[in-house]
Formats: C-alpha cells, sequence, structure tokens
C-alpha cells in the first residue's frame, strides 16, 4: 500500500511562492509588449518594413501564447491552493475528534494529579517559572523559563512520566542559581541538563562585583537513561571600584559552583558530567578594584545505577586576573561519579582551576585549585583518576603555588584496579626577569584496588617554579602521591615521583625537591612477588615490631592467631615502616612514623576471619629552612590497613608539619629563603570488613610551614595539606570520615590555602551510610594578603539502602593585619543516597571570611558558598538540604566595601518518592568601613549578600520541591 505525507503549510507556502514568480513574469511582459510588437522600420523599403512586421508578428504571438500559460498558471496555482486548503480542513477535521479523545482521556490524570496522561509539558514563561511535567504515560517535560531578573533563579525542568525526557533547567538571571534538569521517564528517558548559572553583575562604583549563580544540578534517569548534565557556574562580576579613588569596590565576585551532574538509570545508562565551575570576577585597575574573584567548584559527576559510567567532574573555575594588586585562586575540581553497581567505569574527578595572574602594577598571583577526587567503581571495574592540580598563577612578583592532584578512585569491589592519583600543579610563573618562585604542588594518592586488582599509582608532584630576581631561592617541588594498596591479590600501586625545585635566582639556592611518595601494600594473599613463605612466620603469637629509627616493617602475626607489628620509624628523609598484617584473627599492625619529610608507614591488614586494619603513620615533620633556603614539604601520612572478614578499618596517618622557611643567610643577605613548605597530605582510611565493619577515617593534612619572621626575610607560609580520604564499606557498614584540611602557614606578605577535606568513603554494599566529607583547612594568616580557606570533602555516597554523607564545612579564610583577608573555603557537595532507599546528605556549609584587624587592617574577606545537597534513593528518600553560604566580613578602613557573603548550595533532588532538599540560605556581607568626613571620605558600602540556593524537585510519583 502506498502512502503520501502531505504537509499543507508548505503546499500553501509553495503556492504562495508560484503566484509571485507568475507576478514577475506577467509585469516583465507587459513592459516588453509595446517596444516588440509596434517594431519601426530600420527603412522605408519593402524590405526593411517585411522585417519589421515579422518580428512584431512574433512578439504578437509571444503575448498571446504568454497570455494562456498565465491563465494556466493562474488556474495550476488555484489548484494547489485549494488542495492545501483541502489537506487543511481534512487535518483540522480528524484533529479534532482525536485531540477532544485526547482531551477526555487526560482530563482525569489532569484533575488529579495536575499532569496530563499523554503529551508534553509545557515550557516555562514567567522569570524563573518552572516547566510543566510531561504525561504520565508519555511525554517530555517543559524546559525551565530562564531568570531574567537579577538574583532570580532559573525555573526547573519538567519531569518526564513512563518514557520521556527531562525538561531543561533555566538559565539563572544576574547572579541567581541556574534551574535544576527535571527527571527522566521512569521506564526510559534521559535526564534534563541543569541550567547555568547567572554571571554576576558588575559592581557600581565603590561596589564589589557580584557572586557568579550556581549552575543546576542534572536530571536523573529512571530505568534507562542518561542522566542530565549538571550547568555551568556563572561567571563573578568585575570589581566596581571608583575612579576618584575615594571609595574602593575591593574585590571582583566569585565564580559560581558548577552543577552536580545527574545520576544514571538505575538499571542501565550513563551519569552525567558535573559543570564547570565559573570564572572568578576580574579586578578593574582603571577603577581602583583590586583583587580578582575566585573560581567557582566544579560539580560532581553523577553516579551510574546497575550499568554504565560514572560522570566526570566538573573542572573548577579559573581565578581571576586582576591589573591592580592581586589575583585569586582556581576553583577545586569536582570529584568524579561512581560506575555501575554490577559494570562500568568510574568518572574522572575534574581539574583544579589555574590561579589567576596579575598584570600591569598587580604583585599577588593566585594559586592552583586542587584536582578532584576520582570516582569508584562498583563490584566490576577500575577506579577512575583524579584530577590534576591548577597550576599557579603568574605574576612579577609573588607568583601562585599549585594545586593539589586529586584521589584516584577505589577499584571494583571484587575485580578492578585503582586508579591512578592526579599530578600536582606547577607553581606560576615569573613574568619577564621578576616572580618569585612558588612551590609545586603535592600529587594525590592512588586508589585501593579491589579484592582481586592492583592499586593505584601515586600522582606526581609539581615542579616549584623558578625565582627570577637574583638572591631569592626557587619554589619547592610537591611531594608525589602514595601508591594504592592492593586488597587479597594485586600489587600495591608505586609512590608519585617527587616534583623538581625550582631554580634559585643568581647567587641563590634552587628550591627543595620534594619527597617520592610510598608504594602501595600488596595484596596478602599474592602481590606479584610470589607466594609468601609460610615458614616465615609463626602460627601463633605477634609479629615483631620495627626498629626504632630504621624504618623496618613490622612482622606479620601469626597464621590462625596474632597482631601484626608496628612498624619502626624513619630516620632522617626515611619513610617509616608498615604494620605487620594479621594472620586468621587478630588487628594490624600501626605504620610508623616517617623521618623528617618522609611519609609514615602503611597500617598493616586485620584478620582474614576477624581483626581490624593497623593506623596509618603520622607523616614526618620538615625541618626549616637553613639561611637562604626555603622550608621543606612534610611528609605524607601513611593508609589506613584494611579489615578481614570482620572488622574496622584502620585510621589514616597525620600528615607532617612543613618547616618553615629559612630567611635571609647571615654572610650574603642577597640570598633569601622566601618560602615555607607545604604540610603532607593525610593518609586514606582503610578498608571496612568484607562482611560487616565500618571503615576507617581520613588522617588530618599537615599544617604548612610558617614564613618565620619579617626580620629574617620569609615572605609566604606553606599551604595546608590535603585530608586523608574516608575508607569504604564493604558489604554492610558505614563509610570513613574524611580528614580535616591542614591548616596553612602563617604568612608575613601572603597566605597560602589551607588543605581541602577528604571525601568521605562508600558505605556498605547491602546497608551502611557514606562518611561525612572532611572541613577545610584554615587559610595561612597574611599582612598583605590572607590565604583562602580550603574546600570541604565531599560526603560519601551510600550503596543499596543507606543515607548519604554530609559535606565537610569550608575552612575559615585567614586574617590579615593590614590589608586583604581570605576568602572562606566552599562547602562539600553531601553524599548521594543508597541506590534504592535513602535520604541525600547535607551540603557543607561555606566558610567564614577571615578577619582584618580591627585597627590596622583594611579589607574583609568574602564567604565561601554551601555544597550542593546529595541526591536521594531511586525508590523512596528525600534530597539533602544545601549548605548555608558563608558570611562575609567587614572592613574597617573608611570608605571600603566589606566583603560578599557566599551563596547557597542547591537541594538534592528526590527520584519516585519525597521530597526535595531545600536550598541553603545566602551567606550575609561584610558592613563596609566607617566615613572620615575631615578627609571627604563617605563610609564604604555593605558587602553584598549571597544567593540562596535553588531547592530540589520533588519526586515523580509524590513529594514537594525543596524550597
Amino acid at each position: 500500500m502506498a502512502f503520501v505525507l502531505v504537509a499543507p503549510e508548505m503546499v500553501t507556502a509553495a503556492a504562495s511562492d508560484l503566484a509571485n514568480i507568475g507576478s514577475a513574469i506577467n509585469t516583465a511582459n507587459t513592459a516588453v509588449a509595446a517596444p516588440t510588437a509596434e517594431l519601426l522600420a530600420a527603412g522605408t523599403d519593402e524590405v526593411s518594413e517585411a522585417i519589421a512586421s515579422l518580428f512584431s508578428g512574433h512578439a504578437l504571438d509571444y503575448q498571446s501564447l504568454g497570455a494562456r500559460m498565465t491563465a494556466f498558471h493562474d488556474q495550476f496555482v488555484a489548484a494547489l491552493t485549494a488542495g492545501g486548503g483541502l489537506y487543511s480542513s481534512a487535518e483540522a477535521a480528524a484533529a479534532t475528534p482525536l485531540q477532544d479523545l485526547l482531551n477526555v482521556v487526560n482530563a482525569p490524570t489532569q484533575a488529579l494529579l495536575g499532569r496530563p496522561l499523554i503529551g508534553d509539558g509545557a515550557d516555562g514563561t514567567a522569570p524563573g517559572q518552572a516547566g510543566g511535567a510531561g504525561g504520565l504515560l508519555y511525554g517530555n517535560g517543559g524546559n525551565g523559563a530562564a531568570g531574567t531578573n537579577p538574583g532570580v533563579a532559573g525555573g526547573a525542568g519538567g519531569a518526564a512520566g513512563l518514557i520521556g525526557n527531562g525538561g531543561a533547567g533555566g538559565i539563572g538571571g544576574a547572579g541567581g542559581s541556574g534551574g535544576a534538569g527535571g527527571t527522566g521517564g521512569w521506564l526510559y528517558g534521559n535526564g534534563g541538563a541543569g541550567g547555568a548559572g547567572g554571571a554576576g553583575a558588575p559592581g557600581l562604583v565603590s561596589f564589589n562585583g557580584s557572586n557568579g549563580g550556581n549552575g543546576g544540578n542534572g536530571g536523573a534517569a529512571g530505568w534507562w537513561g542518561t542522566g542530565g548534565a549538571g550547568g555551568a557556574g556563572g561567571e563573578g562580576g568585575a570589581a566596581g571600584g571608583d575612579p576618584a579613588g575615594i571609595a574602593y569596590g575591593s574585590t571582583g565576585g566569585v565564580g559560581g559552583n558548577g552543577g552536580s551532574g545527574g545520576n544514571g538509570g538505575w538499571f542501565a545508562g550513563n551519569a552525567g558530567a558535573g559543570g564547570n565551575g565559573g570564572v572568578g570576577g576580574d579586578g578593574n585597575a582603571a577603577d581602583s578594584g583590586l583583587v580578582g574573584g575566585a573560581g567557582g567548584v566544579g560539580g560532581a559527576g553523577g553516579a551510574a545505577g546497575l550499568f554504565g559510567d560514572g560522570g566526570a567532574g566538573g573542572q573548577g573555575g579559573d581565578g581571576a586576573v586582576s591589573d591592580a594588586l592581586a589575583a585569586s585562586h582556581g576553583g577545586t575540581g569536582g570529584d568524579g561519579g561512581r560506575s555501575g553497581w554490577l559494570s562500568g567505569n568510574a568518572g574522572a574527578g575534574g581539574a583544579g582551576g589555574a590561579g589567576g595572574s596579575t598584570n600591569g602594577i598587580g604583585n599577588f598571583a593566585g594559586n592552583g585549585g586542587a584536582g578532584g577526587n576520582g570516582g569508584a567503581a562498583g563490584l566490576f571495574g577500575n577506579g577512575a583518576a583524579g584530577g590534576a592540580g591548577g597550576a599557579g598563577g603568574a605574576s612579577q612578583t609573588f607568583t601562585g603555588a599549585g594545586g593539589a592532584g586529586g584521589t584516584g578512585g577505589a577499584g571494583g569491589w571484587l575485580y578492578g584496579n585503582g586508579g591512578a592519583g592526579g599530578a600536582g600543579g606547577v607553581g606560576g610563573a615569573g613574568i619577564g626577569t621578576g616572580g618569585l618562585g612558588s612551590n609545586g604542588g603535592n600529587g594525590g594518592t592512588g586508589g585501593i584496588g579491589g579484592l582481586i586488582g592492583n592499586g593505584g599509582a601515586g600522582g606526581a608532584g609539581g615542579a616549584g617554579s623558578a625565582s627570577g630576581p637574583s638572591g631569592y631561592s626557587g619554589g619547592n617541588g610537591g611531594n608525589g602521591g602514595n601508591g594504592g594498596a592492593a586488597q587479597l591479590i594485586g600489587a600495591g600501586g608505586g609512590g608519585g615521583v617527587a616534583g623538581v625545585g625550582g631554580a634559585g635566582g643568581t647567587g641563590a639556592a634552587a628550591g627543595v625537591t620534594g619527597s617520592a611518595g610510598a608504594s602501595g601494600v600488596g595484596g596478602r594473599l599474592y602481590s606479584g612477588n610470589g607466594i609468601p613463605d609460610i615458614f616465615g612466620r609463626p602460627l601463633i603469637g605477634d609479629g615483631a615490631d620495627g626498629a626504632p629509627g630504621t624504618g623496618q616493617a613490622g612482622g606479620d602475626g601469626g597464621w590462625l592467631y596474632g597482631n601484626g607489628g608496628n612498624g619502626g620509624s624513619g630516620a632522617a628523609g626515611q619513610a617509616g615502616g608498615a604494620g605487620g598484617a594479621a594472620g586468621l584473627i587478630g588487628n594490624g599492625g600501626a605504620g610508623g612514623t616517617g623521618g623528617s619529610g618522609a611519609a609514615g608507614g602503611n597500617g598493616g591488614a586485620g584478620g582474614w576471619l576477624f581483626g581490624n586494619g593497623g593506623n596509618g603513620g603520622t607523616g614526618g615533620d620538615a625541618v626549616a629552612g637553613l639561611p637562604g633556603l626555603n622550608g621543606g614539604n612534610g611528609g605524607n601520612g601513611g593508609a589506613g590497613g584494611a579489615a578481614g572478614w570482620w572488622g574496622h578499618g584502620g585510621i589514616g596517618g597525620q600528615g607532617g608539619t612543613g618547616g618553615a622557611a629559612g630567611g635571609f643567610a647571615n654572610t650574603a643577605p642577597s640570598t633569601n629563603g622566601l618560602l615555607g613548605g607545604n604540610g603532607g597530605n593525610g593518609g586514606d582510611g582503610g578498608a571496612g570488613g568484607w562482611l560487616f565493619g565500618d571503615a576507617g577515617a581520613g588522617g588530618q593534612g599537615g599544617t604548612g610551614g610558617a614564613a618565620n619572621d619579617p626580620l629574617v626575610g620569609g615572605s609566604t607560609g606553606g599551604s595546608g595539606g590535603a585530608g586523608g580520604n574516608g575508607g569504604t564499606a564493604g558489604l554492610f557498614g558505614a563509610g570513613g570520615a574524611g580528614g580535616t584540611g591542614g591548616t596553612a602557614g602563617a604568612g608575613i606578605a601572603v597566605g597560602s590555602n589551607g588543605g581541602h577535606g577528604g571525601q568521605g568513603g562508600y558505605g556498605g554494599w547491602l546497608g551502611g551510610s557514606g562518611g561525612a566529607g572532611g572541613t577545610g583547612g584554615t587559610g595561612g594568616s597574611g599582612d598583605i594578603y590572607a590565604g583562602a580557606g580550603g574546600t570541604g570533602g565531599s560526603g560519601g555516597a551510600a550503596r543499596l539502602f543507606g543515607t548519604g554523607g554530609t559535606g565537610g564545612a569550608g575552612g575559615v579564610g585567614g586574617a590579615s593585619d593590614f590589608q586583604f583577608a581570605g576568602s572562606g573555603g566552599s562547602g562539600g557537595t553531601g553524599g548521594a543516597a543508597g541506590w534504592l532507599i535513602g535520604n541525600g546528605g547535607s551540603g557543607g556549609q561555606g566558610g567564614l571570611a577571615g578577619t582584618a584587624d580591627p585597627v590596622t587592617g583594611l579589607f574583609g574577606g568574602t564567604g565561601g558558598a554551601g555544597g550542593a545537597g546529595g541526591a536521594a534513593g531511586w525508590l523512596y528518600g528525600a534530597g539533602g538540604s544545601g549548605g548555608a553560604g558563608g558570611a562575609g566580613t567587614a572592613s574597617v578602613y573608611p570608605g571600603l566595601s566589606g566583603g560578599n557573603g557566599g551563596n547557597g548550595g542547591n537541594g538534592g533532588a528526590a527520584q519516585v518518592i519525597g521530597n526535595g532538599g531545600s536550598g541553603g540560605t545566602a551567606g550575609t556581607g561584610g558592613a563596609g568601613g566607617p566615613d572620615d568626613p575631615p578627609n571627604n571620605i563617605p563610609a564604604g558600602t555593605d558587602g553584598q549578600d549571597g544567593a540562596g540556593g535553588a531547592g530540589g524537585s520533588g519526586g515523580l510519583v509524590f513529594g514537594d520541591s525543596g524550597g
């Protein structure tokens, strides 16, 4: 049977075009009729008159033929027009009863549930209006409307029904959050993309730039489909300043955080990628704006269901460039999402944003952001690599330090290799012949392998940058990350290569080369080096402790019963010994403390049947720099040991303290050690028992080295070490809490950033809550430019049943005695709930801004953004609440603006039944400086309040959206 497909509107358009063509031909024929039909003879002879008569006769024949063709053309156009009308009438006649029938079918569900049975949801029209839900049986959700007006969040995308795609979230108005993407169809359909956050408005005269809005979270898929991508964070607004130089808009706005990617289909489908963090707002030298805004945090990648790939974490936003005084720091990369429970690849961690550079008269570049952690695999699969740390910003005076690399994800619980740790960022380059060398970032720790699988390699430490001016030492290289441990069968990951110290200026020493990371512990049954000698340990009895000062490993406990021996401490520069493993029943030995600047030993594994893993050893404290040399980096803490069948994982070791800067050499005042060493990273917590037991907590990051004393030439304190990640539970048990980030060392001129908190560990496969994320470290104090607080760690996700972990709070910004107080760190993202049932974790609170000295200080700091709440379980559960934004602090100098408050985090989404999480409250801006009537200086403006977070979407079947 043949079918003819006709589009009436196309037929009507064709008829109109043909009529226009006919009119044009008729006009041309009329114009040439008289000249051609009445052609004059060239002469009076008979031949000329005959030729003229011949051509005139042809012209008359042409006009006669043209008239007949015009009549035919008009008849054809009339027939085509009539045919199009008939088709339109037939279509309308057929559509009316079908539409009436569809209206009858849709009426009950429309009245009862507010949505049709079949049909697409309406797009939002008013500013910030949500898209309508699609039909319960079939239909796509409508797109949310853009916020349009300043501060108005974009509308959420509508949810699909049984089959269909979720609507896209609307773009936020200036400084407003993007709308969340709608949920995909229960049976089939993709989640909608989250809307981009609105760009912050530039500051008016004497006002700071506004913060960029957070990107909306991507919508989750249902049974089968792809999760929506998270929206990008909005760019921060430029500082306003004052051309007269009387009242100052001190800072550009902070870039908005990227939205989290939506979860993939709970049976099959890839998860959505997290959105990129927004770029910070520029400082504006022309209008006396002074400091660029910090980059936003990248959004976390979504998690897959049974089969599928986890979403990649978003890249952290770059810190803003400033032509005036100082640039700002890059944002932290988002964590990668978990792969499918049964199979799939985990999502890679996002790269940290680059630190802002300075131009013109600017002196202080920003530090690079830390890389995001790689996602963990499910039952089978490899963990993903951690993101690379961002490069430090370039400057003609003080360059920025490189960011720390992210931790690699854990391999599949049964089979899979751990992901590699991310490389540390390189220190910022000097501009021209200027620029003091800065430290490279520490490499990330490799992920733990599965029961069968190798541990991931540790990330390489970033290279320190060279110093341009003569007499000043180069920046220190970052420490290599520790290799991940294997569990039962597999080789431990190799330690990361140490970063090379930067070249010193003329007559000065090069920066200190970092310490190489320690190799991970091999599998207890087979580690690639042959089956262990069964006669090398007793049947019953404890293993011997390693001798102090030797770095000797502890002996293994008895095969049937006995604890592993403790590892011996290391000599100067030597790693601590690993703790011995238990046999069938017993606890693993603790790792030894590292020698000066060296890594602590890893804890020993607990007994196969019953026993706890040993605690990781503390990293060694670095020695202070000699005259003319920078302080050394603290050693990384050792990883906690894994439990066996039943038991708790060991706690990760604390990172060592960085060494203080050496300052001026007594015999050669032209050689200056300016930098304190970085604190070591905390060790990761050990895995909980395969059947039952809680995982170990991550170790605290080490404190950065102080810049020493201004009289001896120190300048910049070292960055705080990153907190270790919490361990992963087995079948039943809670994930380990992430370690607290280390406090940055006190600076004389410049303070460095606090370490970011560790990520909470995953809860048990069948039951258990995710671990809480670690709190970010406090930023270092600085007389001119204080450091930012560290980013809080993401909460760990639950697996089948359980509550997601709470995101860690952002660290407090550093205090300043004279000029710029540090910004608060962003709160961590709440962990996702159990795949089937559970509540999402709450986002971490944004860190409070640092304070300026009440007598000599100038500018207040900007509060950190709150973290996004975690998504609820697919069948039942509430989304997590967004974290509150941190408060900005007051400026004390006459005429200066107070610091902006941080944005609240977006609430997590519910899935089928449950309420969406409430958005986090906005942080309040700090008070402006007082007036100074004798000098005609008006009072400074108060800092702007942040934008409140958008509420998460309610369940498809039942539940309210968050407020």
